[in-house]
This record gives C-alpha cells, sequence and structure tokens, in this order.
C-alpha cells in the first residue's frame, strides 16, 4: 500500500515518528480491529483508532442509544437517540476518517456469530459492560489465536490489559470463574463517572497501535489498575495459568457452546 498525498497530510504528526513511519502507517491502514461494544469504552476507542488511520473497524453492538448514554457515550450525540449504536457510529467515524471501512455488526456477541466474525480481524477490543459476555469473547479471542484488549470501568475505577496467550495469560487464566449473575454491580447501578471510560478507552486505542505496529511493550501479562479519585495507576503483574480452561496445556473450551455463558437477554455496552 502506498500512501496517498492526503493521507501523507493527514498522518503527518504519526509518520514524522520514528516508530511510525510510513511503513508503519501503511501497515495500520492495512489492519483490522474487532470493538465488541459501541458504549463509553467503545467510543474513545473507535474515534482514535479512526483518527490514527487504523484501515478497518468492525464494530459489534445490539443496542440502540438513549439519554443515558450521552453522560460517557461520546461518539453518539442527542440526536441519534433510538438510533442503533452501531449506525450512529458508523456516521460519526465516517466524518472523522473517509480512509476508514467501518463493518457494522448491529448484535450482541453470542456463541454463533463470533466464531464467523472473530478470525477476520488482527485484534479485538473488550469493549462490553457484562463479565459472561468478557468470557465469551476472551474464549473467541484465544480459539481464533488473536490479542484481546481487556478493558472495564465501574464508578471511579478502571483496568486495562492485554491478553494475548502463549505470550502472556488470558482472562480467564486471570479470573477463572464468572462470578454468580448479580454478584458485581453494573454502570447503571453502582454509576461510572463520565471521564473515567474515556481514559481507559484511550489506554486500549494506544495499546491496539502498539500491536498493530510491533512497538514498545505492550499491557501482555499487567493488568493497569487506575482510580480517578486518588489519580494512581497501579501495574500488577499477571502470570499464565497453565490450567487454564481455554489458553492452559489441557484445554477443557475447545469451541464455544452458549450452556458455557451466562449471556444476559440485552446489554447496555
Amino acid at each position: 500500500m502506498m500512501l496517498s498525498e492526503n493521507q501523507i497530510h493527514r498522518y503527518a504528526r504519526q509518520i514524522v515518528m520514528p516508530e511510525v513511519g510510513g511503513r508503519g502507517q501503511e501497515k495500520l491502514l492495512a489492519s483490522k480491529v474487532l470493538l465488541v461494544g459501541a458504549g463509553g469504552l467503545g467510543s474513545p476507542v473507535a474515534i482514535y483508532l479512526a483518527a490514527a488511520g487504523v484501515g478497518t473497524l468492525g464494530i459489534m453492538d445490539g443496542d440502540t442509544v438513549s439519554l443515558s448514554n450521552l453522560q460517557r457515550q461520546i461518539i453518539h450525540g442527542s440526536d441519534d437517540i433510538g438510533r442503533p449504536k452501531t449506525a450512529s457510529a458508523k456516521e460519526k467515524l465516517n466524518s472523522i476518517n473517509p480512509d476508514v471501512t467501518v463493518i457494522t455488526y448491529p448484535e450482541y456477541a453470542t456463541t454463533e456469530n463470533l466464531p464467523h466474525i472473530v478470525p477476520q480481524y488482527d485484534v479485538v477490543i473488550d469493549c462490553c459492560d457484562n463479565i459472561a459476555t468478557r468470557y465469551l469473547v476472551n474464549d473467541a479471542a484465544v480459539l481464533a489465536g488473536k490479542p484481546f484488549i481487556y478493558g472495564s470501568i465501574l464508578r471511579f475505577e478502571g483496568q486495562a490489559a492485554v491478553f494475548y496467550p502463549p505470550a502472556g495469560p488470558c482472562y480467564r487464566c486471570l479470573f477463572p470463574e464468572a462470578p454468580p449473575p448479580g454478584a458485581v454491580p453494573s454502570c447503571q447501578e453502582a454509576g461510572v463517572l463520565g471521564v473515567v471510560p474515556g481514559l481507559i478507552g484511550m489506554i486500549q486505542a494506544t495499546e491496539a497501535i502498539k500491536l498493530l505496529l510491533g512497538v514498545g511493550e505492550p499491557l501482555v501479562g499487567r493488568l493497569l489498575l487506575y482510580h480517578a479519585l486518588t489519580m494512581d495507576v497501579v501495574k500488577v503483574t499477571v502470570s499464565r495459568n497453565r490450567q487454564c480452561a481455554v489458553c492452559g496445556e489441557a484445554p477443557s473450551i475447545t469451541s464455544l457452546v452458549a450452556e458455557n455463558y451466562q449471556l444476559p437477554d440485552y446489554c447496555t455496552f
């Protein structure tokens, strides 16, 4: 892929950096990233990846925009209320950067659709808001051999990591079993400061760009913990579990089976 004159001007501030350069920008334009969720985390992730020139963005979300989303889901506006989040996101991303191909999946992640969708992408980014879906997407990424960029937020706190076995652990290495339904409050129940998903989403976008370019030290084997009230950032080392059910030496999960996941009837990514 050769950069056009317009692209050279658009991405000039990236191309001038030796870690990117023209070849790196061409690599980004040829890359494909899947976002599961177009809400609080998905908004900043999608906006910054599109602006950076990641060539193909897949956006998966079965929800519609509601008024309560707008405090944090910055890719949507008041005029989008009632529209599918995927349609709203695609419109905004196309206006930000026409170089980017946006593929929409106006549906929730399931054991039926992920095995066909995930292998088409280079990186999978977790922008969902419920733990059951997170386990499902993690397992789909592991089975497809794709890096899984994790992010979660609640109240004033956020977490981020890159799960990519065998180079490092997967999400199940850190949390082998899902907590029972209702054990962990949702953002709807506990609340979230609107800027927190923005911060965590930008970290996820940064990790995706590093992985696609092959530069720096991605958060593989490290869990980043952020607390807005104290502005503390802590990184914890996470080891791979050789007994892990999906990425271990003798995995018991070798395909996605619906009975293994207690997916909600609906989500509000």
